[in-house]
């Protein structure tokens, strides 16, 4: 039954970064516009169009992930390592004065959460009874 908690997350992170996935591919400027942020030059829209790809490539492995965690381990630990530096990040804009909290909205804390939630349910006797037999096949 640890394993709903779980799924819920990667089902719920993967909506989140498909969502944000075709906001930053269909309409990066609407997006900017909506957050408050200032007009940038025309080339930042390129890298909003690059994250969502991005974006839509870990919604993806979230749903993935969601349908049997154990085999799909490694998405949930890249998307630790990302929900870690994205917060890291909006920290550092919003501390340097770059952006506001209002600007960032649940930047500030859903990698949190998210991060806590997977860290919480992350599946550590099957992830490390599955990699066993791997590692003991690489040392041949």
């Amino acid at each position: 039954m640890i394993r709903r908690p779980l799924r819920i997350t990667l089902v719920f992170i993967g909506v989140v970064q498909l969502v944000l996935g075709v906001i930053f591919v269909l309409a990066p400027t609407q997006f900017s516009a909506m957050a408050g942020l200032a007009k940038g030059a025309t080339w930042e829209y390129w890298m909003f169009g690059m994250f969502g790809a991005r974006a839509l490539g870990f919604a993806y492995g979230m749903f993935l992930a969601a349908r049997d965690p154990d085999r799909h381990v490694h998405w949930i630990q890249a998307m630790i390592g990302v929900q870690a530096i994205d917060w890291l990040v909006t920290m550092y804009f919003v501390l340097t004065g770059t952006v506001t909290l209002a600007q960032v909205s649940t930047a500030s804390f859903l990698p949190l959460i998210f991060i806590a939630m997977l860290v919480i349910f992350y599946p550590r006797q099957q992830a490390t009874a599955q990699t066993a037999p791997a590692q003991s096949q690489m040392s041949r």
